[in-house]
């Protein structure tokens, strides 16, 4: 097989990514093989990727690049092995490029059935905007992480990550927000939350300012064109009606 007679070779660094590349180059040329035979070559080298990227500086960027913009591979990956979709949600979680691919993600979630803590708690926050699944599902991420070979160095990153998230999120669709509330939600102890907010607000040069007194984060304070306020509400138009929608359910549910 294509695979197998060179994976004795893989291991970390910049030889282990050559081997990898080699290794595609080699499936792709194979033109003695089948379709079947080749989605399966492609799914041991997914498979056996994982230690290579998940260990290599420039990995977890690789594995966006491969997993979920190469069709070829994405198609391996939805037709043998849907469980790597944990490890390209991890990827994109802790990535700096996760804004630009994060729809893209989303997109190839909703078509799976595949799910778990870690698949979830993005699907709660772009799909469902529930941020009280969120913080559950982020507890769960940690045993799931901890647990995982290829992604348990991942997890304090991961954790940070998960949190600017639903923070950056929660700042879109509320104007003023109670600091212990988001210390709910992100896990921490209020004053723990505060300093990581302040700290969150310098990295991501959001527009809002942290009054200690009454224990709130408040958002805005600049002066925007009105044009620009007009565009800003009907993109978080939808944020805000699914929030609320879900407050709604769950009352609802509860009978208060």
């Amino acid at each position: 097989a294509v695979v197998s007679t060179q994976s004795g070779h893989y291991g970390r660094g910049e030889d282990a990514m050559e081997e990898l590349e080699r290794l595609k180059d080699n499936i792709s040329s194979a033109l003695h093989l089948s379709y079947s035979e080749i989605l399966i070559q492609r799914a041991w080298l997914i498979h056996w990727g994982l230690f290579v990227y998940f260990n290599h500086p420039q990995g977890r960027d690789s594995i966006i690049d491969v997993f979920l913009h190469q069709k070829p591979y994405l198609n391996a990956i939805q037709t043998m092995c849907p469980h790597i979709l944990r490890y390209i949600t991890t990827a994109v979680v802790i990535s700096k490029r996760r804004g630009t691919v994060i729809k893209e993600l989303i997109k190839v979630l909703q078509q799976e059935t595949y799910k778990d803590p870690i698949t979830e708690f993005v699907e709660s926050l772009y799909v469902n905007f529930d941020f009280d699944e969120a913080q559950a599902k982020l507890k769960e991420c940690t045993t799931v992480i901890e647990n995982d070979f290829f992604i348990v160095g991942c997890l304090e990153e991961f954790t940070e990550n998960a949190r600017l998230i639903i923070s950056e999120i929660f700042c879109r669709i509320h104007q003023r927000i109670e600091i212990d509330m988001l210390a709910d939600n992100l896990n921490m102890e209020p004053a723990e939350a505060e300093k990581w907010v302040v700290n969150m607000i310098r990295l991501a040069h959001l527009d809002a300012k942290i009054d200690s007194k009454n224990g709130y984060v408040v958002m805005g304070g600049t002066q925007v064109p009105v044009y620009q306020k007009l565009i800003d509400k009907t993109k978080d138009l939808h944020l805000k009606a699914n929030s609320c929608c879900q407050k709604i359910d769950k009352r609802l549910t509860l009978g208060i």
